[in-house]
Formats: structure tokens, C-alpha cells, sequence
């Protein structure tokens, strides 16, 4: 298995940037406020973990078609997830209900579904995905896992003094613009690779 550096710094950034604006760290800060946060993030990151693997065989699978098709689905799928982000509003904070669940079984569990179930057919899925079918998988697993969990962590350790000190329109739009970046990269590579 070999990891490339600038793949999984590519997949971090990436990731993280999507990630950051995304319903589930709103989850994530909600579910810490009312659960033991360590807790949560067990459940969360095993949550990103599965979508993960998920989305790096999806991209294997992407990787064997012919290298035009993959960089013409690249390009079209980095311009959508910029498109997502720059015409968001920044308004995704989820209430998950007043109740207050305790014990690491009933939180994990919760913290788990929340983020399995909302994650399908995600932004940061369909990066993970056309990342991997263009790069090393595992490099990119390394770094699109790690990113989402890094985002459950920050979201439960420092989520109220983000989302007082920077603004979620200004981060959904520098994630915007490097997605859209990349598809432009994409469709340049068509034409001169």
C-alpha cells in the first residue's frame, strides 16, 4: 500500500472544507451538547469511517474506466460540488429534539445513525468517490476520513466559537471555489493529457 502526501493533504483539504458547513457538524455540535462529546465522536467518525470505504470502492471501481471518462465525470462532479457550495446558504443547523441520551451504547448508537443515514449521496461522499477514482484509494481514505472526523472533533470542542468567528457562507465559498478549481483542472487534463 503506498500513501501519497499530496493526495491525502488534497482529500484532507477537500473534505474538510465541504464538511465543515454540513448539516452533520451541526448534528455533531447539537448531539455534544445534550451527550458525553467523546461518545459522539466514536459514533460519528465510525459513521464517516463506513462512508469512507464506501465511497473509495465506488471511486476504484470509477478508476477502470477509460482515464477521459474519469476526468470528464471528475470534472462534472467537482463542478456540481461547487455549484453546492457556492449557492448554499449556509443555513443547515439540524435540531436533534430536547432529550437527553446517556450510557456509550445508547450515544454512540444515536451519534452513528444521525450521521450514516444523513451522509448518503453527501457532497463530501461524491468528493471522497471522484477523489479516489483519480488518486490513490488509500491515500484518499487516509485523508477524507481523517478530515471528517477532524470536523466531528472541532464541531464538538469548538463548534460555538466557529460559528461566532467565522462565517459558514465565507467557508462554504472557499470549498466552492476549490472544487470549482478542480473541475476546471479536470477538464484542462482532458484536453492536454
Amino acid at each position: 500500500m503506498h500513501l501519497d502526501p499530496l493526495a491525502i493533504l488534497t482529500a484532507f483539504g477537500l473534505i474538510f472544507l465541504a464538511e465543515l458547513p454540513d448539516k452533520t457538524m451541526f448534528a455533531s455540535l447539537a448531539m455534544g451538547t445534550r451527550m458525553r462529546p467523546l461518545y459522539v465522536w466514536f459514533g460519528t467518525s465510525t459513521a464517516f469511517v463506513v462512508h469512507v470505504a464506501i465511497a473509495v470502492g465506488a471511486g476504484s471501481l470509477i478508476g477502470l474506466l477509460p482515464d477521459w471518462t474519469v476526468k470528464s465525470v471528475s470534472a462534472a462532479l467537482f463542478a456540481f460540488g461547487a455549484f453546492m457550495l457556492l449557492r448554499s446558504g449556509g443555513d443547515d443547523e439540524e435540531d436533534t429534539g430536547g432529550r437527553t441520551v446517556t450510557g456509550f451504547w445508547p450515544v454512540y448508537t444515536t451519534a452513528f445513525m444521525a450521521v450514516f443515514i444523513s451522509e448518503w449521496g453527501d457532497l463530501t461522499q461524491i468528493t471522497t468517490a471522484n477523489l479516489a477514482a483519480t488518486n490513490g484509494v488509500a491515500s484518499v481514505a487516509v485523508g477524507s476520513a481523517a478530515a471528517l472526523m477532524s470536523v466531528s472533533a472541532l464541531a464538538l470542542l469548538a463548534g460555538r466559537f466557529i460559528a461566532k468567528r467565522v462565517p459558514l457562507k465565507t467557508v462554504q465559498r472557499i470549498g466552492g471555489l476549490c472544487m470549482l478549481g478542480l473541475a476546471v483542472w479536470s477538464v484542462v487534463e482532458i484536453f492536454t493529457g
